[in-house]
């Protein structure tokens, strides 16, 4: 079967992991540790709940099997990418972004820990009973909701974590015979030409039908920036191209409808915090999800999406 290699395009704004998941079953395969009192600590002589999770969120160079529309691969991440999705998993202020089995977004739960193990016999999570590689993402995460942790937790549903991301990725190799025939090669030749031509034929055809309430979204995000400035801090420099391509009413390609229909992970962040009622602007969550386009935006997306590839 393929072995692909996931990577990282840091300047796609999503590229990455965005979020963890709660699973039964770790694609990784290693559970976590469930901290439930302070007597699992050393020297610690208060003994209450905690509501803690460790465990690894990724292993490198690990196959992890994968069954996409019935075809058959496996997927790993390098030591160099790891460390390159712990770190931008932060900077990109994710740690809160939590789910159920990939489905149902959580509340409450926050990754407060998170480190690469550099030694795996002197290191922390090997106090824990964890056994990993050199070079695991290894995070505590905080369940402040208590229904989490006694309906799912506790009563062994879930045993570890499963990231939510994208990433870009390459072929690493494969199992079939390379000595191939000149028949079989001109046809694997002309395979890949018509799928890079359809591709292509996607990208030069641009959109710019999307509703006028997402330019509107995007306006307003804007104008608030040309008013309060740093205050104003909700986007990369990418989420600003996109808010300006939305308010210019300028037309997107495939690609970028596909990121755009990829927002609707953060809707969350559709309903302003009451804590910036009055100054909305302040609220980088409700910024980025308005410059994105907002709901009217990211739901046209996911739409136009289908009927691109439909056709």
């Amino acid at each position: 079967m393929r072995l692909y290699e996931m990577l990282i395009d840091e300047e796609q704004e999503l590229s990455g992991v965005n979020a963890l998941s709660l699973v039964e079953n770790p694609a990784i395969q290693s559970d976590w540790i469930a901290l439930s009192d302070e007597k699992k600590v050393l020297l610690a002589k208060v003994s209450e709940d905690k509501q803690i999770l460790m465990g690894a969120a990724l292993i490198p160079d690990k196959p992890i099997y994968r069954n996409q529309n019935g075809e058959e691969f496996y997927i790993y991440f390098s030591k160099e990418t790891v460390a390159k999705a712990a770190e931008m998993f932060f900077k990109r202020h994710n740690q809160n972004n939590a789910t159920l089995e990939h489905e149902s977004p959580l509340e409450g739960m926050t990754v407060f820990e998170s480190w690469i193990v550099n030694n795996p016999e002197m290191d922390k999570s090997r106090a824990y009973g964890l056994d990993v590689p050199e070079g695991t993402w290894v995070v505590s995460m905080k369940v402040d909701d208590a229904n989490i942790w006694n309906d799912f937790v506790k009563n062994n549903k879930v045993f570890g974590f499963s990231i939510e991301g994208q990433f870009a990725t390459a072929v690493a190799k494969e199992n079939y015979d390379s000595n191939l025939s000149d028949q079989q090669l001109e046809k694997l030749l002309t395979d890949v030409a018509d799928i890079l031509l359809e591709y292509q034929k996607h990208e030069l055809e641009t959109y710019n039908d999307y509703p006028e309430s997402a330019v509107n979204n995007a306006k307003k995000v804007i104008k608030w920036k040309e008013e309060h400035g740093d205050e104003v801090n909700g986007m990369t420099q990418i989420g600003w191209t996109r808010a300006n391509q939305l308010a210019k009413k300028e037309k997107l390609s495939r690609s970028t409808i596909a990121r755009m229909a990829s927002f609707k992970r953060h809707e969350k962040n559709a309903e302003i915090n009451p804590e910036y009622e009055a100054t909305p602007w302040k609220d980088a969550g409700y910024v980025a999800w308005l410059g994105w386009g907002g709901a009217s935006g990211v739901n046209w997306a996911i739409n136009k999406l289908k009927t691109i590839d439909g056709e």
